[in-house]
């Protein structure tokens, strides 16, 4: 924190810390520690290390403010994307490893009907589907789509 630098930027101990401002020894300890000071301490301390009241007790702006909550958004999201990817390489892994067994059981069993055939395509639709979902490949009714009917609707030109 601030006051631990500069406690060690003018080479004093906690203990000449604490004397030199009429503070315990055990509030500088928290207040290094990052706990939150009183108005009365930070102006003592202040005092001490002869700076702004204002440069001990930053308050965050606005901006930065609205930084970190558009940071924890994108942040969130990502996460929320990285588990959608995870879900569907699972989901083609578990395909990669299923219908090649169900197709040895088919040709094993069965070679006059080639029923592994209606897995196969089912599962691979829904495959299809979920990267579709994922990767946001909607060719059909996607962003563009939805865009340029909006744009018709309203008589605009594209």
């Amino acid at each position: 924190m601030q006051v631990q630098k500069l406690r060690l930027k003018k080479g004093w101990s906690q203990q000449q810390l604490a004397d030199f401002s009429g503070l315990s020894v055990r509030t500088v300890q928290r207040i290094e520690a990052g706990q939150p000071a009183s108005t009365e301490t930070l102006k003592s301390l202040a005092a001490v290390f002869e700076v702004d009241f204002a440069s001990l007790n930053p308050e965050p702006s606005m901006t930065t403010a609205i930084l970190s909550n558009s940071l924890e958004r994108e942040e969130s999201e990502a996460f929320l994307h990285v588990r959608k990817l995870r879900g569907f390489y699972i989901h083609l892994m578990q395909y990669a490893v299923v219908i090649p067994v169900l197709w040895g059981i088919n040709f094993f069993t069965n070679t006059h009907y080639l029923w592994a055939i209606w897995p196969t395509l089912g599962w691979g639709l829904g495959i299809l589907m979920h990267g579709f979902r994922v990767f946001k490949l909607s060719v059909f009714f996607g962003p563009q789509w939805e865009k340029r009917e909006v744009e018709k609707r309203l008589g605009r030109p594209l």
